[in-house]
């Protein structure tokens, strides 16, 4: 078995890295340094060690070389400027009729087509994934949109003249998803300007001629608290600013959008950004089957949420009385209600009153709420109409581009989800997206760095383990059983009380004070927890932590919005979940938590996963500030070690870049046996150096003279 290191990175790995009996080595290797831009290959380094790899990716990126392969990965540094050249037309067509797309330069466009054609060959397992990893603003969103542009093109390139403009209209829909999806769920970080928001794995079906028929996609935790609150310096999604921005003189009439309307919901306004750009929504919106009316409608709706964000309530002379409206924000009340086709005075009673039932009698007593939980209420009003809008538009854009699983045989499936982050401030939404992180860094341990190494061993194969880092320790810590911070989580939503911040802090160290990727920033005076994550430690704050895992919606305001009289919200919110929203909202025990929810779609993406072929894109990010062409090596070194990059490289260096079962072996090279005897005696000998071997390990040279063979 393979030797695991859990915990944290060391930090001194570059100079354990440059041990004596590699000194001699390293200095060679990088004695000619205007050769190091060369290795478009990493596997081809010698000796691989992190600094080796470093160096070469810097002279490539001095040279606008930004794609390298890296074993099984591909390493995508973003130039942070535009390079229309890398993604033209042209080029993919270039990759796409190549015979053998490993000669040309390392490029997306190579991995799409490799997996384009391990479709064709139906070899199993036959759907393909490539996943899409790195650190927020490394470029993960950009290049999964050229990656649909690439496979919108073969589609398109290899289709009969007939069908045309079906598959136009099919590559149309499938490309129109992508601004749609980024208008309502990517929103203006401190690291990223186009920041998804939420995660998505993007399914290309294909049929059985290999064109594409369809698509769907899945998403993954929507962080619609940015709805109501964006940190210092950060935006709100980009719809927001499209429709304040974009919108026409009459419309502004019509959502109520006067023009240089200040909204607390919309700070950094000021700033203009690529992503504001409204006609591009509107025009995929349309191609998508969502007509004019229907926009404007969604427009309307979220303009009526601005003005909600601007209304303050006031505490009351008595306390036994509602909270008062202050008296500037009562017109933005008015407008709320009239944009949202909600009587006022039913919304001011759902945001200021507290319904309670009790008894077995089902007595109803009516509380009036304080002046944070009226604003707690406004918040969670507008989170819950953008996060049914949010799946609503998904649901509406699946119908659009879906086609029936009759028509449809196999699948390439793209997976963009948010980057790992650490944030001044982090709490249950950067756990839940450095969780799924952890998943996916877990899925590449097991699917290459430790599957690869004994899938030699049980072969009889001669192999020397190499070590890796594995992370199932801080796994263990976020999501195991019995008890982990998910399963603490939910036990205190499940207790009738109030959360206890400190408490809830005790209980934590107590119960996992065992694991060794748990710590506490003991000079902080709030309440917190330290996850050394494979990408860094990550402090979280428990203030809000289990509110937000409750993610409790009060009957009050669903009613209100049911009984609504805009056609939008009475979709978002028919009237049948009334009797289940009623009674099973007062159930606590029934209540499915945020991370439970998360976790579970989680698992789901998984199984996809395993049973796909995985191919890895590393988005890395040269530098923090997002500067062009500006590569900072810490940076860059910090992300190599925490994503397994250079153990994957010495893996693959050592290994065997073609393994094929051999049945599928056999059969595929029964026609060379006359004419190539000699050599292919020599590799069948190598293939059958274990009884018990049910592969053929072809070495770098002999598959290269496959190359022809294995593709076409």
């Amino acid at each position: 078995m393979p030797k695991q290191e859990n915990g944290q990175r060391e930090d001194s790995l570059m100079q354990n890295d440059l041990s004596e009996s590699f000194e001699e080595e390293f200095r060679a290797f990088l004695g000619d340094e205007e050769k190091l831009h060369l290795f478009d290959d990493l596997t081809k380094v010698n000796p691989v060690t992190t600094r080796t790899v470093l160096k070469c990716l810097q002279a490539r990126y001095r040279v606008n070389l930004f794609y390298t392969n890296a074993g099984c990965s591909l390493v995508a540094l973003n130039p942070f400027q535009p390079f229309s050249c890398l993604y033209s037309p042209e080029l993919m067509r270039e990759y796409h009729v190549a015979l053998c797309p490993q000669d040309l330069k390392p490029h997306i466009f190579a991995v799409a087509e490799q997996t384009y054609r391990n479709v064709q060959k139906q070899m199993d397992p036959v759907n393909q994934s490539i996943i899409v990893s790195g650190e927020s603003g490394a470029g993960k969103t950009w290049t999964s949109r050229c990656l649909m542009k690439f496979y919108a093109s073969v589609a398109a390139s290899v289709i009969s003249p007939k069908g045309n403009e079906t598959v136009e209209r099919i590559e149309k829909r499938v490309l129109d998803s992508n601004p749609v999806m980024e208008a309502f769920g990517n929103a203006c970080t401190l690291r990223n300007s186009n920041s998804s928001r939420f995660g998505k794995y993007i399914q290309l079906q294909l049929d059985r001629f290999h064109h594409l028929t369809g698509a769907s996609i899945q998403t993954f935790l929507l962080e619609k608290t940015r709805v109501a609150y964006q940190a210092p310096n950060e935006r709100n999604f980009h719809i927001f600013y499209q429709i304040t921005k974009g919108a026409t003189a009459e419309e502004r009439l019509e959502w109520n959008l006067p023009e240089g309307a200040e909204y607390r919901w919309l700070p950094n306004s000021e700033r203009n950004l690529d992503e504001d750009c409204f006609e591009v929504t509107r025009g995929a919106m349309f191609h998508l089957g969502i007509g004019r009316a229907t926009q404007s409608n969604i427009f309307k709706v979220l303009s009526g949420l601005l003005h909600l964000g601007n209304v303050q309530f006031s505490n009351p002379l008595d306390e036994s009385e509602p909270c008062e409206l202050e008296d500037k924000t009562k017109e933005f009340m008015k407008t709320t209600g009239e944009l949202l086709q909600i009587p006022i005075e039913e919304l001011l009673e759902s945001l200021r009153i507290r319904t309670i039932t009790a008894g077995k009698q089902q007595q109803v007593f009516k509380k009036p709420c304080s002046r944070a939980e009226c604003e707690t209420r406004r918040d969670c009003l507008a989170k819950v109409i953008y996060a049914r809008l949010f799946e609503w538009l998904v649901l509406v854009i699946n119908e659009n581009i879906y086609t029936d699983p009759s028509v449809w045989t196999s699948f390439i499936g793209l997976l963009d989800v948010y980057g790992f982050e650490a944030f001044p401030e982090n709490n249950l939404e950067q756990l839940c997206i450095n969780y799924a992180n952890e998943k996916l860094q877990q899925h590449f341990v097991a699917h290459y760095l430790k599957a690869q190494q004994e899938e030699y061993a049980a072969e009889g194969l001669q192999w020397s383990f190499i070590n890796y880092q594995d992370n199932q320790n801080c796994l263990d810590l976020i999501e195991g059983n019995p008890l982990s911070i998910f399963s603490l989580l939910n036990e205190e939503c499940r207790l009738n009380r109030a959360s206890n911040t400190d408490l809830f802090q005790t209980r934590i160290e107590k119960a996992l004070s065992t694991n060794q990727c748990l710590s506490r920033d003991k000079f902080s005076k709030k309440p917190n927890f330290i996850i050394s994550h494979y990408a860094g430690k990550v402090c979280y704050q428990l203030a809000a932590m289990v509110e937000k895992n409750k993610d409790a919606v009060p009957p009050e305001l669903i009613h209100v919005l049911q009984n609504s009289k805009d056609p939008l919200l009475q979709k978002l919110f028919p009237v049948t979940e009334k009797n289940q929203n009623n009674t099973k909202t007062q159930n606590r025990a029934a209540v499915v938590t945020v991370v439970s929810k998360f976790k579970s779609s989680l698992e789901h993406l998984m199984e996809i996963l395993s049973r796909t072929t995985p191919h890895y894109i590393r988005c890395i990010k040269p530098n923090a500030d997002c500067k062009a062409m500006t590569f900072r090596r810490e940076e860059v070194l910090s992300q190599l070690q925490a994503c397994g990059i250079v153990e994957a490289i010495t893996i693959s260096a050592a290994g065997f870049p073609v393994r094929i079962p051999f049945q599928s072996f056999t059969e595929r090279y029964e026609l060379l046996r006359k004419s190539w005897g000699s050599s292919k005696k020599r590799v069948w000998d190598k293939s059958n150096s274990h009884p018990a071997e049910k592969t053929a390990y072809l070495d770098s040279a002999a598959s290269c003279t496959f190359c022809k063979l294995l593709f076409f």
